[in-house]
């Protein structure tokens, strides 16, 4: 059911045009019996029969690949399902593997160099990562600035170490070991710092969005460049990010420059970009029982407007029941907390189904199928149009795309 229901997202998002996931309700219905089932037997979410053989090694490399962390009891009042997916530009999407479902019950690995080990997201990063003995949760994406392949350098360097950087900081955080409060911003100063004293790192650069969800209900973001959040509430925009850009397709970046390319822009009157963790917009939003946020690089937003990616997740959440009709509008469903499945640590939370995961990979696989979409005009296709009226975009961009989806679920609600 799981991998059928993988499924029709993907050919939902196939048939775009036409139908847009209209279907989608009449599917979704199947969400509510398959994340109930979860409660009591652990049904796979991402291994379907064909690789029921090699199981195991693929749950070792999901184990080992990606950042989860270990959570212990607290009075907090808020918790939160957290699911990524993710696919490369070059690579064929699958919705059966490149989904990762946060397990807080795991502990975080240091830095992987091992480019075997990474998630299949390309030159897109992300992390999440419980914040010391805290119940808060810290998590961004970075997307690797691909002009550095013509210094041959590989973009995906950069960005996947200085999210392996800014999780291990937040894993390994004791207060007092700090000169400064952890902050997204924070966070981000000590990824980059860290990154750039990395020696397997010569150059590179990346956009980032840095945000910590607090176990009081509050989200900090500190987003630079165009990769960037939208706050969804019961059907709603709530709030959203807003990119920032020296010029257009230009956006801010960190970035590590060698002197010699330093010297070589300088010599033909150029400049290279480079800012810092500073310069990134930070903003605070109070989060309410039922928001959904939305982290994603701009491999997404170039293909996807805000109320696009509203119209998937309130399809989703209406049919599974997280987001109920009511005589006074959309309300929170009764059930939502069993839906992001609070796990006991005993088994893998990448084995058992989510409805943040499904979330995950129905904006992801909307992505990817606008992105190849040649004949309907996606948001960076009407910017190029207002930017050069006489260039002749139509369609989506073809980029790397990585989502990470929170699902807010306040306790007693």
């Amino acid at each position: 059911m799981a991998t059928c229901l993988q499924g029709f997202v993907v050919a939902a998002c196939r048939n775009r045009m036409t139908t847009s996931f209209t279907s989608g309700i009449l599917l979704a219905s199947n969400i509510v019996p398959l994340l109930t089932r979860q409660r009591n037997s652990v049904v796979s979410l991402y291994i379907s029969k064909p690789y029921e053989q090699d199981q195991s090694a693929y749950l070792r490399t999901s184990t080992r690949g990606f950042h989860t962390s270990r959570i212990s009891q607290s009075n907090s009042k808020f918790t939160y399902g957290i699911a990524s997916s993710f696919t490369a530009k070059d690579r064929r999407y699958n919705p059966d593997r490149n989904v990762f479902n946060f397990n807080p019950y795991n502990h975080i690995r240091a830095r992987r160099k091992d480019k075997r080990t990474r998630p299949d997201s390309g030159q897109d990063a992300f992390f999440i990562s419980r914040v010391g003995e805290s119940s808060d949760v810290a998590l961004g994406v970075a997307d690797g600035v691909g002009g550095w392949i013509d210094s041959g350098v590989d973009p995906a360097d950069f960005a996947h170490g200085f999210c392996d950087y800014m999780a291990h900081a937040a894993y390994t955080h004791r207060p007092e070991e700090w000169k400064v409060p952890l902050t997204a911003r924070s966070l981000m100063q000590r990824g980059y710092e860290d990154i750039c004293k990395d020696d397997t790192v010569r150059a590179g650069g990346s956009t980032a969005c840095v945000a910590i969800v607090k176990g009081s209900g509050d989200l900090e973001v500190a987003n630079l460049g165009d990769s960037g959040f939208v706050q969804l509430r019961l059907n709603a925009v709530h709030s959203s990010s807003e990119p920032q850009t020296h010029a257009f397709n230009t956006p801010y970046q960190l970035a590590i420059v060698p002197k010699k390319v330093l010297a070589q822009a300088a010599a033909f009157g150029g400049t290279q970009l480079c800012d810092f963790p500073k310069d990134a917009n930070v903003s605070q939003h109070p989060l309410r029982h039922g928001d959904v946020l939305v982290f994603a690089s701009d491999g997404v937003w170039d293909n996807l407007s805000r109320h696009d990616i509203l119209k998937i997740v309130s399809k989703i959440m209406i049919g599974a029941r997280a987001w109920v009709h009511t005589d006074k509008g959309i309300d929170v469903g009764a059930r939502l907390h069993s839906y992001i499945m609070a796990d006991d640590g005993k088994s893998g939370a990448e084995e058992i189904p989510s409805l943040q995961s499904f979330l995950a990979v129905g904006i992801t696989s909307e992505a990817k199928a606008a992105s190849v979409n040649t004949k309907l005009d996606g948001p960076f296709a009407r910017e190029v149009q207002r930017e050069f009226p006489h260039e002749n975009w139509r369609g989506g961009k073809v980029d790397d795309i990585c989502v990470v989806v929170v699902i807010v679920c306040e306790e007693g609600k």
